[in-house]
């Protein structure tokens, strides 16, 4: 089985995005599924097509995208991603989209075929604390949540996708205001691993309530 786990470059002037800077500290085989890691562009025009390249060149079972959301405490699973584009500030290529459809012939939404529940379980079961999320925003990162989901309902239905976000990395905070919420890069890395790890060993979801009441 193979993995193909993306993360981010640096955006909105930071020098790190700890997405990508997680990933490079992922182990080679996690639960005996190969482990292929990409650095993709945050640029809306550029990100799906970059994992597509990923997804011809490794034929992967498994794709997971990766990306910084900071002010959240932990890492969080994603459950949906909508068709819409909307950025509060310029991608790394200048381009902003505003109300924007991302694909004229897709759904309003799409849910990510990573068993998402089960990932959260198995990173709490280690100790570390993780949420599923019901919003993956409007910006780069949804945008290639959604067209990956997009590309396996069309033309990859072998593979099972999804997204995840991570917070600040430590050292980001440094600079920012007292009370930021921050995870180590070890402590990320290793969330991931669990949910690489939860993801290889369910092909279907569990039956947990994790839900919101707001």
């Amino acid at each position: 089985m193979k993995v193909l786990i993306t993360g981010f470059d640096p955006f909105g002037g930071e020098s790190v995005n700890p997405a990508y800077e997680a990933v490079k500290l992922l182990p080679d085989t996690i639960a005996g599924a190969q482990i292929i890691k990409l650095e993709i562009p945050t640029v809306f025009s550029k990100s799906g097509p970059a994992v597509e390249a990923g997804i011809q060149e490794y034929q992967p079972d498994i794709v997971i995208n990766v990306g910084q959301a900071g002010g959240r405490s932990c890492v969080t699973i994603e459950k949906v991603a909508i068709n819409l584009a909307d950025a509060r500030i310029p991608d790394n290529a200048g381009e902003q989209p505003v109300d924007e459809v991302l694909q004229e012939d897709g759904e309003n939404a799409y849910f990510a075929t990573i068993p998402v529940k089960a990932i959260v379980q198995n990173v709490r079961e280690h100790g570390i604390p993780c949420h599923v999320s019901y919003t993956a925003g409007t910006y780069v990162c949804n945008c290639v949540m959604y067209n990956v989901l997009y590309m396996a309902a069309k033309k990859y239905p072998n593979i099972r996708a999804g997204f995840i976000h991570v917070p600040f990395a430590a050292e980001q905070a440094v600079d920012k205001a007292n009370g930021m919420a921050f995870m180590s890069l070890d402590m990320i890395a290793k969330s991931l691993e669990y949910a690489i790890e939860a993801t290889v060993q369910n092909e279907t979801d569990i039956s947990e309530a994790m839900g919101t009441t707001h």
